[in-house]
């Protein structure tokens, strides 16, 4: 059970992360402190494969038209992917996906619409960044010189994502760490020092709840990834914002799992999270507006008029 008395615990034995500052995102040259102005980052899927189908695109003409509604409902990018991350998901090369991403994302930027492009892939990755998007959501670490490279070459904001093999279509199926925070830690730490050695300057980190590991209780995936939410504020030692993809509990939620990444936000928020990667954008703006208009503390009782004499 999540109670108020097991976060104080959890936040008194990480009190110095809880309080680390972090670097500001970039997107589209606009710097945004993530800790005041949560970014919330919608997604569009090109690849019929992919597991939320509401968020599934049949045409370009279909992913501009979601991509403009989201950024109406208030996402501040749109994460575009041409290939889904799902182990029976059918590939697609190279080719295939730029030929699917570069008219959408053109599009996009040239409505005015900030553009995150999900690659593991070098050409698919530069196909994006050169058809416009400003941020890479690299879902892979076997190719990162030449990522980090590229990503540096269009001066692209990138967000590192944590994936239990060499990118999200080649997983090794290890077990995941009942803490998996000090692993993060010394990975991200290399990955983002690299990262800025060959020229990347924004950076966030991703610790990838939303890609595949070895977990086939769902209910003990999700009590994972809720625990993996609330500890989040423990990677801003890093000293970049942590991006979340949301996770979406159908096994809990069942007919209502299209509100289980409000739930969700909601630990993110107490974990500390900036980025908020969501195909509910609606549904998450009104969580974090409310997590950031609020206060625990009772406030100030309105003072009594004076007596009449």
């Amino acid at each position: 059970m999540i109670t108020l008395a097991a976060l104080a615990q959890l936040a008194d034995r990480h009190a110095s992360d809880l309080v680390t500052e972090v670097a500001s995102f970039r997107i589209g040259g606009v710097e945004i402190d993530t800790d005041r102005h949560p970014v919330l980052m919608g997604v569009v899927n090109l690849s019929r494969d992919s597991s939320y189908r509401e968020s599934i695109a049949v045409s370009a003409e279909s992913a501009v038209r979601k991509a403009t509604v989201q950024a109406a409902e208030g996402a501040h990018l749109i994460d575009v992917g041409a290939e889904s991350s799902r182990a029976t998901a059918a590939r697609a090369d190279d080719e295939t996906q730029q030929q699917v991403l570069t008219p959408v994302v053109q599009e996009l930027t040239a409505a005015g619409i900030a553009v995150s492009v999900e690659a593991y892939r070098e050409p698919v990755a530069r196909a994006g960044l050169a058809a416009g998007a400003c941020v890479l959501n690299l879902t892979g670490s076997d190719d990162d010189d030449d990522m980090f490279t590229l990503a540096a070459e269009y001066d692209a904001s990138v967000v590192l994502c944590h994936v239990l093999g060499p990118n999200a279509r080649a997983l090794t199926g290890a077990d995941v760490d009942p803490d998996p925070i000090p692993r993060m830690l010394d990975l991200f730490a290399r990955r983002i020092e690299r990262a800025r050695q060959l020229g990347v300057t924004s950076l966030a980190v991703d610790p990838g709840l939303g890609f595949g590991f070895r977990l086939d209780d769902q209910r003990a995936r999700a009590q994972h990834q809720a625990t993996a939410l609330l500890h989040s504020f423990r990677l801003r030692r890093l000293g970049v914002p942590v991006c979340h993809a949301l996770p979406h509990a159908f096994d809990i939620f069942e007919d209502q799992f299209r509100s289980a990444e409000g739930f969700f936000a909601a630990l993110a928020h107490l974990g500390g999270t900036g980025i908020y990667r969501s195909h509910e954008v609606p549904l998450v703006r009104s969580v974090l507006d409310a997590m950031h208009s609020f206060t625990a503390e009772p406030a100030n009782p309105p003072a009594s008029p004076p007596e009449q004499l």
